[in-house]
């Protein structure tokens, strides 16, 4: 193998991780507090769309940006409202908002893009920085994104550290995630931490689908998601709901997503379904302790409710 083809994988790679990196480190903030969002999936492809009209619509890939991530949040007050508010089952919430984001964006799409047809859909080029570019293998993948790819990074790195077990706020929401009844008692916001953390996701997600739509693909086209927003759910079971497992998660995934197109182009006969099932078959040996403990957290999809 060359090592250009090495490159072209590892550059594939990062393209693929950082939709999953970033709509993971939201939801990992979220399920930290006790909300798990199956929608995730609804959010990403919500945002690709939403990105892509509003590209094309005002000629901004900038402004695309922005009007997919207000869509993704849109979605994400309804999960909060859905799930927070009137304590639905998170779960049963999730599946019911990813068939409906199907399934409007679908229509969208044939509606208001007639599926992309004579549209150039403005999207995001790279912007290579001089001389760690040229570093072997991870320079072209890591030092040659686009702009909205490293406004990506930028914010899975803010949130990593904001939203840390070593701040305030990050212990918080830990104690809101573990038990909502005693950190109701003790004065803490509950509702409110949880509904931030939600929308937070919903914004990490938007971008997610935005980074995919707008910098990796320049188009939208039927669930263009393929599943990503539920990998990004499982990066963070798989992570151990800590921020550098989420990671190291994420990777996997996006390079086995890489692997999928790689593997069969270089002449490798590997079967294509156990590509595909490869980061869900990791999830499950993850949390099934074969390879360390691990515990979610003790009120994740707990609806709260304040006692007397």
């Amino acid at each position: 193998m060359s090592l250009d083809t090495v490159t072209d994988i590892a550059t594939s790679g990062v393209g693929f991780t950082l939709p999953i990196l970033v709509a993971a480190s939201g939801e990992l903030v979220s399920e930290r507090a006790g909300v798990l969002n199956l929608s995730l999936e609804a959010m990403m492809l919500t945002g690709a769309f939403a990105g892509v009209l509003g590209a094309v619509t005002t000629g901004s890939p900038v402004l695309g940006v922005a009007t997919g991530v207000i869509a993704a949040l849109i979605f994400g007050a309804l999960q909060a409202i859905w799930s927070i508010g009137l304590r639905a089952d998170q779960i049963v919430v999730g599946i019911a908002s990813n068939a409906l984001a199907l399934g409007a964006t679908t229509y969208g799409a044939r509606l208001l893009l007639a599926d992309g047809k004579g549209h150039t859909v403005p999207g995001f080029d790279a912007l290579r920085i001089p001389v760690l570019h040229r570093i072997p293998v991870l320079g072209p993948a890591l030092f040659g994104q686009t702009a909205l790819g490293y406004l990506c990074i930028v914010v899975v790195a803010v949130s990593a550290f904001v939203f840390s077990r070593r701040t305030k706020l990050g212990l918080m929401i830990d104690a809101i995630g573990e038990d909502a009844v005693a950190a109701d008692r003790t004065g803490l916001p509950v509702k409110a931490v949880r509904y931030g953390c939600v929308l937070l996701a919903a914004f990490a997600a938007g971008l997610g689908g935005a980074q995919l739509a707008l910098s990796e693909v320049h188009s939208f086209s039927d669930n263009m998601t393929g599943g990503i927003g539920y990998l990004a759910v499982v990066a963070v079971i798989a992570g151990r709901w800590r921020a550098l497992g989420v990671i190291w998660a994420s990777v996997f995934f996006g390079l086995a997503q890489a692997l999928q197109f790689a593997l069969p182009a270089l002449g490798v006969d590997v079967p294509f379904a156990l590509l595909v099932m490869l980061p869900y078959l990791i999830a499950i040996i993850a949390v099934s302790g074969l390879v360390g403990s691990s515990r979610s957290p003790r009120d994740l999809t707990v609806a709260f409710a304040r006692t007397s």
